[in-house]
């Protein structure tokens, strides 16, 4: 079962995205679009599902 987002916070999403992604999407250059697409999904999940508060609070472990 998946929950299906609200188009308006989709639309918010995709304009808080940075602007090289949104243009990079229409671009003639395939490898080019390819980056910019993985970027502007990455900026809607994270808009859309953002970390926790405390999350900016814990240094992170370098493996």
């Amino acid at each position: 079962m998946s929950i299906r987002p609200d188009p308006a916070d989709m639309a918010s999403a995709i304009l808080a995205a940075p602007g090289w992604c949104r243009v990079g999407i229409t671009v003639d250059n395939e490898r080019m679009r390819e980056r910019a697409a993985l970027e502007l999904a990455l900026s809607i999940a994270e808009h859309l599902n953002p970390p926790p508060k405390d999350a900016a609070d814990q240094l992170p472990l370098a493996f």
